[in-house]
């Protein structure tokens, strides 16, 4: 069983920057596609960002450019470092662990992200 627990969010302006962090314990955390999502108010959850075992990452086109996600496998830690900040950035962010070989999927309580305008 894997447990994900996020920190690292707040209140910030616009333009700002955070870190997100995720620690993962239980599992094999290296074969693991580890990911960010978001939620805001009245919305559905969405994907944000993920990196794999060999250190690929991918993203959504709204973020492109202004977050990064990295992994530190000795530590089973996934981080997003969000930069240039935006409102609409404004969410519940969510650490998702995909385990490729048995295809379970994880997530994590949330961490708030609240960017004023």
């Amino acid at each position: 069983q894997v447990q994900l627990v996020e920190s690292g969010g707040g209140l910030v302006q616009s333009g700002g920057s955070l870190r997100l962090s995720c620690a993962s314990s239980g599992g094999h955390f290296s074969i693991n596609v580890m990911g960010w999502y978001r939620q805001a108010p009245g919305k559905q959850r969405e994907f944000v960002a993920r990196i794999n075992a060999g250190g690929g990452a991918d993203y959504t086109d709204s973020v492109q450019g202004r977050f990064t996600i990295s992994r530190d496998i000795g530590k089973n830690m996934v981080y997003l470092q969000m930069n240039s900040l935006k409102p609409e950035d404004t969410a519940l962010y969510y650490c998702n662990a995909y385990n490729i070989r048995t295809r379970d999927t994880y997530w994590g309580q949330g961490t708030q992200v609240t960017v004023s305008s």
